[in-house]
Order: C-alpha cells, then sequence, then structure tokens
C-alpha cells in the first residue's frame, strides 16, 4: 500500500511539472504572438496601373505600396518569410448577370533576411530569381515595381467591354522549426488591399 502511495505521488509530481511546462509554453506563445502579427501591420496599395498591348500580348506595369514596421524587419531578422502575392483577373461585364472571368492570374513573391550577408532578399518564383538590398526599404520598393508582366494574350479577349482588377496580398510564408512550435496554434497572417479596376484597353 506505502509503495503504491509513493507511485501516485510520483505520477502527481509528473503531472505537475508537465502542466507547468505547458503553462509556460502558453505564455511564450502569448507573450510571441503581438510582435508577429505587428509584423504585417499595414495594407499594401496598388497606387498604379497599367496594362499595354505588345505583340498580341497584354503587359501589366504597376507600382505597390507595401508598407514596413520595425516588427516587419524584426519578424524577418528572426526566420520569418514573408509571401507577396499579386492577383489579377480580366472580367467581361455582363448586363443582366455577374461579370464573366476572362482570366486570372497570381505573382508570387517571397521576402526573407539573410543573416550571415545581413541582407533582404526577394526571391521571384516564376521564373525563379534572386535579388538582395542593403535595407528594407529597398527590398520592398523592389517588389512593389511590376514591370512588363504578361497577363493575356489579345485572342483571348471577348467582344465587350473588359475590366482588370488587380489586389496585392501579404501574408506569413514559411517559418522557421523553432518559430512553428511557437506559433502552431495561430492562422496564417493575411493582409489583403483593395481592388484597383479599369478598363481593358482595345
Amino acid at each position: 500500500m506505502r509503495s503504491l502511495d509513493k507511485r501516485g505521488h510520483r505520477r502527481l509530481a509528473g503531472l505537475r511539472t508537465a502542466v507547468a511546462a505547458w503553462c509556460a509554453a502558453v505564455l511564450v506563445v502569448a507573450l510571441a504572438s503581438p510582435a508577429r502579427a505587428e509584423a504585417l501591420a499595414g495594407v499594401p496599395e496598388v497606387r498604379s496601373a497599367f496594362v499595354s498591348l505588345v505583340g498580341g500580348v497584354y503587359q501589366l506595369n504597376a507600382d505597390i505600396l507595401y508598407p514596413t514596421t520595425e516588427a516587419t524587419a524584426a519578424a524577418l531578422r528572426d526566420g520569418v518569410t514573408l509571401t507577396y502575392d499579386l492577383e489579377l483577373a480580366v472580367t467581361r461585364e455582363r448586363r443582366w448577370w455577374v461579370d464573366a472571368q476572362v482570366v486570372a492570374v497570381g505573382l508570387r513573391r517571397e521576402l526573407s533576411y539573410h543573416s550571415v550577408s545581413e541582407r533582404y532578399v526577394v526571391r521571384d518564383l516564376q521564373p525563379e530569381a534572386e535579388r538582395s538590398f542593403a535595407t528594407l526599404e529597398e527590398a520592398l520598393a523592389d517588389l512593389g515595381k511590376v514591370e512588363a508582366w504578361p497577363v493575356l494574350v489579345a485572342a483571348q479577349v471577348p467582344p465587350g467591354e473588359c475590366f482588370v482588377n488587380l489586389r496585392a496580398t501579404v501574408r506569413r510564408g514559411r517559418l522557421t522549426d523553432a518559430l512553428r512550435v511557437l506559433m502552431f496554434w495561430s492562422d496564417d497572417w493575411q493582409l489583403e488591399g483593395e481592388w484597383y479596376t479599369w478598363s481593358l484597353p482595345r
């Protein structure tokens, strides 16, 4: 009977230790999450955009403002990768029904911080290419410039008035293993800008 009591005490002590460790983990997450959430403070804004028809292909040129904060730089230095998406949809106006979608395409880029070189790295995914910058402001300025991105073949455009719709989105991308443990409970961060719309030139 006495040995059962000792075993019970050991189990109770182990349970207390596990509960204390769980509480400590929750506290760490609670302290870490505000700093991570602030990393995406500020909504991206399409400041200007137009398409030009070159050799039968519509090409997009755009200027997007991606706000930055010190929390953004801190999150990147901690190993968070941020993903910058551009969504473009061309729609045809229909008088008595919802607009018909002609085409929808996306452009994805990633931003990370290289701790050894102390530079911010912009990575294009298609086609793959990398550029590095000394400051976060320079990296975001590069991300905000889109030049001659082919989005639509003229032969795809149906009769009637069509519109180009463009939106910028920022979200959390890849995490380091340590940050993944800290943020196991959270949904992906995502900030979506407003749609920027204009008529498709013929």
